[in-house]
C-alpha cells in the first residue's frame, strides 16, 4: 500500500474575527439612486455583468463584467450604469478586516479584474447568496466558512494582503435601517415604517440609531436627500419642484428651507456657484489645452 500524507500545520484562523455583515444583489433600474454614501464596514462589488462606473467625492473609475470592486469604510461613492448595458453585481460588506493593494496607494479603494477566474468566484457568491436567502440553520456559520474560502481565492489571485482590526459590535437594526435609507430615500419613509421594518419600538430606534451614527433617522433620511439633490442641482436643468418631487419632499417650499438650514444657501444659489466652477474648470482645461499646443 502506498500513502501520501500532506502535513498541513493550520494555525489559529485569525479571519474568523472578521464578520460578514451582509451580502446583496443589485441589477441597475430605473429607481436607481446615485448618490454619493458611506459605509461603516469595508465593502466588495463584483460586477457579474454589464457597464458602468466607479463614483467618488474626487473622481470616478469605469467598471464592467467580473471587475472587483474593494472599498474601505467611510469612503464616499456611489455607482452608475449605461442603461443599454444594466451593471448587475453581489456585494459583500465586512466587518474587522483591512484589505491593502499596492494600487490603492491611500485612495481607499482597489479594482481588480476576474475575467479567468470566473467561475471560481461566482461559485463563492453565488453560494453566499444561496445560504442567506434559504436561511437554513446555522446558514450564518456556513456562510462565515465560504466567505473565508472566497477570501483565499482573492487573495491567491492578488497582491492583496489582509490585516484583521478591531470589530466594534454594531447594532444590527440600526444598520438594516441606515442601508434601507440608503436605497430608499426618495420613496415616502417614516419613523413608525422604519421602526416596523426593523421590528422595533420607534422611540428606541431614535436613541438607537442616533447613538450608533450622531443623527436621528429622519434626520439621516433627510442627509441624503439633499446629497442627491446637490447633484442634480449641478448636473441637471431640473425646476426645485421636479428635485424635490424626485427626492421625496412634500414641497418645494419645505426642500428649500430644509437645504438652506442644512447648506446655509438656497438651492438657486448652490446651482449658481456649481455652474460657476464648473464654467471655470471647462475654461482652465481649454486654456491648458491652447498653451500645450
Amino acid at each position: 500500500m502506498s500513502t501520501t500524507l500532506y502535513e498541513l500545520g493550520l494555525e489559529p484562523e485569525a479571519l474568523r474575527s472578521s464578520r460578514l455583515q451582509y451580502i446583496s444583489f443589485a441589477r441597475f433600474g430605473a429607481d436607481w439612486h446615485n448618490t454619493l454614501h458611506t459605509h461603516a464596514c469595508t465593502e466588495i462589488f463584483y460586477c457579474v455583468s454589464g457597464v458602468g462606473r466607479f463614483i467618488l467625492k474626487n473622481g470616478e473609475h469605469p467598471v464592467g463584467s467580473d471587475d472587483l470592486v474593494i472599498v474601505e469604510a467611510n469612503l464616499e461613492h456611489t455607482e452608475d450604469s449605461v442603461p443599454s448595458n444594466p451593471l448587475e453585481y453581489i456585494v459583500l460588506g465586512i466587518d474587522g478586516l483591512h484589505f491593502r493593494t499596492p494600487q490603492q496607494e491611500n485612495r481607499g479603494y482597489a479594482v481588480f479584474n476576474f475575467r479567468e477566474h470566473r467561475e471560481d468566484m461566482l461559485f463563492y457568491l453565488n453560494k453566499l447568496l444561496e445560504e442567506a436567502a434559504a436561511r437554513l440553520p446555522q446558514y450564518e456559520t456556513v456562510c462565515g466558512r465560504i466567505f473565508e474560502v472566497f477570501l483565499v481565492e482573492l487573495s491567491r489571485h492578488t497582491q492583496l494582503s489582509v490585516e484583521v482590526t478591531p470589530v466594534r459590535r454594531r447594532n444590527k437594526e440600526c444598520a438594516a435601517v441606515r442601508r434601507y435609507i440608503d436605497e430608499h430615500f426618495a420613496e415616502p419613509l417614516t419613523l413608525d415604517s422604519l421602526a416596523e421594518l426593523a421590528h422595533v419600538n420607534k422611540y428606541y430606534l431614535v436613541h438607537a440609531f442616533s447613538k450608533e451614527y450622531g443623527v436621528t433617522p429622519i434626520n439621516y433620511l433627510l442627509l441624503c436627500r439633499i446629497r442627491e439633490s446637490k447633484h442634480l442641482l449641478a448636473n441637471t436643468n431640473l425646476s426645485l419642484s421636479q428635485i424635490a418631487q424626485v427626492h421625496g419632499f412634500s414641497s418645494p417650499s419645505y426642500f428649500s428651507q430644509s437645504f438652506r438650514r442644512l447648506e446655509g444657501i438656497s438651492p438657486m444659489e448652490y446651482r449658481k456657484r456649481r455652474r460657476a466652477e464648473q464654467d471655470g474648470t471647462q475654461d482652465n482645461k481649454e486654456n491648458n489645452t491652447e498653451t500645450e499646443g
